[in-house]
């Protein structure tokens, strides 16, 4: 599953332009590496997000195509 699509499905940013755009703009890296909207995601992956001051880094758990609303946050760990 594509990076922008993964952010948007798992609720962790809200419209899957924005995750483009944050990908575009290099605010967000996986496993230490600065990472396309393109990138396809794996379970086991780190993605680490810039939000201002605060970065937020995530594990994936699961890549699922459909998930309800309820059930996103089960798509990844917090892990900082």
């Amino acid at each position: 599953m594509r990076l922008d699509k993964f952010l948007k499905i798992s609720r962790i940013i809200k419209r899957r332009t924005v995750a483009n755009d944050a990908c575009d703009t290099e605010h967000v890296s996986v496993n230490g590496k600065r990472a396309k909207a393109s990138y396809d995601v794996k379970v086991g992956d780190i993605i680490e997000i810039s939000f201002g001051q605060k970065p937020v880094k995530v594990k994936v758990l699961d890549v699922r195509e459909h998930v309800a609303k309820a059930d996103a946050a089960a798509l990844y760990e917090v892990i900082e």
